[in-house]
């Protein structure tokens, strides 16, 4: 599906899923190289910057989390930038670039001149648009630490080792698809210093540092989760401690008890209180009074109870 957005001599050219006839004709309009072409027409495995006569080819990929606990997903998307075109290639509907197409439509239609004179400008404002939606993708992790952190000191310390893993999972996967971001940003910086003049250097520097930016704030979360993940074991060993402490006391209680009740069951002749008809009470007052004050002993005086 082709979407095509114009403003004065600009062409944004937004192509979701394309297929064969498609790009053949974006091929011919604008002239693209044709291992561009071939590659548009399917996911590739890895990011890049390539730097042909007329056009400037730069693949992406941006996560996206669900929030679901199924690992999220991520998006490519494929930039082919010319003098005064851009080409959107992806293979998923992308809520952010429907709307940054919103805000080009409506610049054209109230002829704003912030959107520049080149191709480079629209790239510009497109990234940061993706920016912020990583962004805003890292500020709801943020609002579920909160609530881990509200429920970790609540007692829901062994709930909360799976929600603490999948926020994890998500972290990693996010920072495993922005990480080449860096080396291709850069690349791209001296590509388009060269194909668009030196006066959008500053737009490129800036392009890099909304990539810092979301690093930044994802290497902070990741060093939350893993204080938070430290902290929640911390309590639930703690927790796990004291109901070992707890069954160990009890069983020591019941030992001497047992003991005793299988002395004094012993099917032998000589066995004291054995003729005495009051014999069974004076022997579970007996484990009783050993249980109390071995109880007592462990409450008050070692204080493990």
């Amino acid at each position: 599906m082709i979407n095509r957005h114009n403003y004065k001599d600009l062409v944004w050219v937004d192509a979701q899923s394309p297929t064969q006839d498609e790009v053949r004709s974006l091929m011919e309009e604008f002239g693209l190289h044709p291992l561009v072409a071939d590659e548009i027409l399917r996911p590739t495995i890895r990011p890049k910057v390539d730097f042909y006569d007329n056009h400037i080819y730069l693949i992406l990929r941006f996560p996206a989390i669900t929030h679901k606990h199924d690992g999220g997903d991520n998006h490519e998307i494929d930039f082919i930038l010319g003098k005064n075109f851009i080409i959107t290639a992806h293979y998923d509907h992308i809520d952010q670039l429907h709307e940054s197409s919103k805000v080009f439509e409506v610049s054209s239609i109230l002829d704003k001149s912030v959107i520049g004179h080149h191709a480079g400008f629209i790239f510009f404002y497109i990234i940061k648009d993706l920016y912020k939606m990583l962004d805003g993708q890292l500020e709801h992790i943020n609002n579920d630490f909160i609530e881990i952190q509200s429920k970790v000191f609540s007692g829901n310390e062994r709930e909360m080792v799976n929600s603490i893993s999948h926020i994890n999972r998500d972290l990693l996967n996010f920072k495993q698809i922005i990480r080449p971001h860096k080396e291709v940003l850069e690349s791209f910086e001296i590509a388009g210093t060269k194909f668009f003049g030196q006066e959008f250097s500053y737009y490129l520097r800036s392009i890099i540092g909304e990539y810092y930016k979301i690093s930044s704030i994802l290497d902070g979360h990741r060093e939350t989760v893993l204080d938070l993940r430290d902290t929640n074991d911390s309590l639930l060993t703690t927790k796990t401690n004291d109901i070992m402490k707890t069954l160990t006391i009890t069983a020591f209680i019941l030992l001497p008890l047992t003991f005793i009740g299988q002395l004094f069951g012993m099917s032998l002749i000589y066995i004291p209180f054995a003729a005495n008809p009051y014999a069974f009470w004076v022997i579970v007052s007996v484990m009783g009074v050993v249980g109390v004050c071995l109880f007592g002993y462990f409450k008050f005086f070692k204080k493990w109870m």
